[in-house]
């Protein structure tokens, strides 16, 4: 068993290629119409492991919306991103206009930091020590 697809929830699928693309440097893998609003929207890491995919998924229930803003508003990541050097990564991200949130903290086995995606999500970005 693999882990293929794992998903995002945004708030509008185009700002959010935009911004996975545009400032994180993924690459747009799918998109496909699935209907009048939706569509099947995955974006790759060039960096990441050949196959993983990040779906960006829109919120269609309210329950999306709700479980998204408590993630926010208790600062809690919703997804985790890894990076060989945290500390250049969230510099470059800074420099692209992306909000990150402090600076990356010794957390023993790893050094994180959070940044905002712009689409109503916290990413903990991490290196393994």
């Amino acid at each position: 068993m693999q882990i293929k697809v794992t998903s995002v929830m945004v708030d509008d699928q185009e700002k959010a290629l935009a911004f996975y693309t545009g400032k994180l440097g993924f690459q747009k893998m799918a998109d496909i119409q699935m209907g009048p609003s939706y569509r099947w929207l995955t974006v790759v890491s060039p960096e990441g492991i050949d196959g993983v995919e990040l779906s960006l998924d829109p919120m269609m229930m309210e329950a999306s919306r709700i479980y998204q803003k408590a993630l926010y508003d208790a600062g809690v990541p919703l997804n985790a991103f890894v990076t060989t050097d945290v500390e250049a990564e969230a510099r470059k991200l800074r420099e692209r206009g992306v909000v990150v949130r402090g600076e990356p903290v010794d957390m023993g086995p790893i050094k994180a930091v959070m940044f905002e995606d712009g689409c109503g999500n916290l990413i903990h970005l991490v290196q393994p020590l």
